[in-house]
C-alpha cells in the first residue's frame, strides 16, 4: 500500500489549526491507515473545514460523484468527518484529529489502534503541535465546592452551569482511560465519565456510543468524578461547549503531557490557584496525595504551594480536614480570558502556528 494518500491526509490535518505533526518513523501514517481506508483518506485529504456538497469534493479528487457521496456518508457514520443537512442532501466537512476523529473511534478502539496511538503520542511527546501551541486545546474547570462563595464566576468556569444550560445530556466511556488500559497502563478510576450535552432535546437517544441520561444524572456523575479526584476540563473557549472531560494525569492526553513531558502549557489553567492558611494547616499531607500535578508539599509541617505547577483544579481543597486550603483568583497578570468561541480559538491558533486558513476553510 502506498503511503502517499495517508501522507496527504496527514498534511491536510496538520493544516488545521489543531495540528497533526509528522514523525520520523511514520507513526502518524500508520495511525491513519488503521482508521481510514485509502478511498476514505483520499476524499478526506481534499476536504475543507467548511461543509460542502460531495460533488465539490469528488471533483477535486477526480472521482465519481455518486460513489463519493456514498463513501462520505459512511465516513460520517464512522466519525471520520462531519455531516449535516444541506439543500436536498448532506454536506460534509473535515474535522481535526484531536479533538475530533480520534475521540469518535471509541467504538472501534482495539489493542492495535491503542498501541498505534501510544506510539504516536510518545514520539511526538504528547502530540507536538496539537498540544504545545497556544491557545491550549483544553482548560481546567475548578471543583465548585472549592470556589469561594463570594467569588464572581463566569459560566465557563462552572461545570454545573454548562450542564444546566443544555437540553440533552449523555455520558460515554473515557477514550483516554480505555486506550491506556488496552496498552497495559492506566488506573482504576471509573471509565464512563465523559459528559456530553447539546442545546437540542433527545439528540443522544439513538447513539451507539453515548448513553442518554437526564440532567440530574449528569450532575450526579459530575459529583462522583469530583469525589474520585478527577480533574474537570473542557474546550478552551467561552461559548459553544458540548462536553466536559473528567480525567487524570495517568490517562488524559492533555494531562499526561503535563505529567510525563513537563509541558505546563499543554492545558490552560483555571483562573484560580490554591492558597494555604498556615494557622489552620496541620501538615497532614492529605492534599499532597490528592494533587496530581506535584504542586503541593509539606516541608516543615505546613503545606506549601508551587504555583508553577498548580492548575487551579481545586481537588486539594476537597480533602483538607481543617479547611486550611482555599482557591483564590490568580493575580491579573496571571490571567488571560479564553477565546470567545471555537472560531476565535482557531484563528488564534492559526496565527500562533503561522498557517493560513484560506485553503482549509
Amino acid at each position: 500500500m502506498s503511503e502517499d494518500v495517508y501522507r496527504e491526509l496527514a498534511q491536510r490535518l496538520d493544516a488545521i489549526p489543531n495540528g497533526f505533526p509528522a514523525t520520523e518513523s511514520g507513526a502518524e501514517l500508520r495511525l491513519l491507515a488503521k482508521i481510514f481506508t485509502p478511498e476514505e483518506a483520499e476524499l478526506a485529504a481534499a476536504m475543507r473545514l467548511t461543509h460542502e456538497p460531495a460533488a465539490d469534493i469528488a471533483d477535486r479528487v477526480g472521482t465519481d460523484r455518486e460513489t463519493a457521496y456514498r463513501t462520505l456518508k459512511g465516513m460520517a457514520r464512522k466519525g471520520l468527518i462531519l455531516a449535516k443537512k444541506g439543500e436536498g442532501e448532506l454536506i460534509f466537512g473535515l474535522m481535526p484529529f484531536v479533538v475530533g476523529i480520534y475521540e469518535e473511534q471509541l467504538p472501534r478502539l482495539d489493542e492495535e489502534l491503542a498501541t498505534l496511538f501510544e506510539e504516536f503520542f510518545q514520539e511526538t511527546q504528547g502530540g507536538g503541535s496539537m498540544i504545545r501551541n497556544a491557545p491550549a486545546g483544553h482548560r481546567v474547570i475548578p471543583v465548585e465546592q472549592a470556589i469561594p462563595f463570594d467569588a464572581e464566576i463566569f459560566t465557563y468556569e462552572r461545570a454545573s452551569e454548562l450542564l444546566e444550560g443544555a437540553k440533552a445530556w449523555g455520558v460515554r466511556d473515557c477514550i483516554c482511560r480505555v486506550q491506556q488500559r488496552l496498552v497495559g497502563k492506566g488506573c482504576d478510576h471509573p471509565v464512563e465519565v465523559c459528559l456530553v450535552f447539546a442545546p437540542v432535546e433527545d439528540v443522544f437517544d439513538h447513539s451507539e456510543v453515548t448513553r442518554a441520561i437526564t440532567k440530574e444524572e449528569a450532575l450526579r456523575i459530575l459529583g462522583e468524578t469530583e469525589e474520585a479526584g478527577l480533574v474537570h476540563s473542557a474546550a478552551n473557549y467561552r461559548d459553544g461547549h458540548f462536553y466536559i472531560c473528567n480525567c487524570c494525569t495517568c490517562c488524559c492526553g492533555f494531562l499526561r503531557t503535563v505529567a510525563e513531558f513537563g509541558v505546563p502549557t499543554a492545558i490552560a489553567r483555571s483562573d484560580f490557584w490554591a492558597v494555604v492558611d498556615s494557622d489552620e494547616c496541620v501538615g497532614c499531607g492529605d492534599c499532597v496525595e490528592r494533587c496530581q500535578f506535584g504542586a503541593l508539599s509539606v516541608p516543615e509541617e505546613v503545606c506549601v504551594v508551587d504555583y508553577s505547577h498548580c492548575v487551579g483544579c481545586g481537588q486539594c481543597i476537597t480533602v483538607c480536614p481543617t479547611d486550611a486550603l482555599r482557591l483564590e483568583r490568580r493575580p491579573e497578570a496571571e490571567v488571560s480570558a479564553p477565546p470567545m468561541d471555537r472560531r476565535d480559538w482557531m484563528a488564534l491558533r492559526a496565527q500562533e502556528r503561522g498557517i493560513s486558513m484560506l485553503d482549509i476553510l
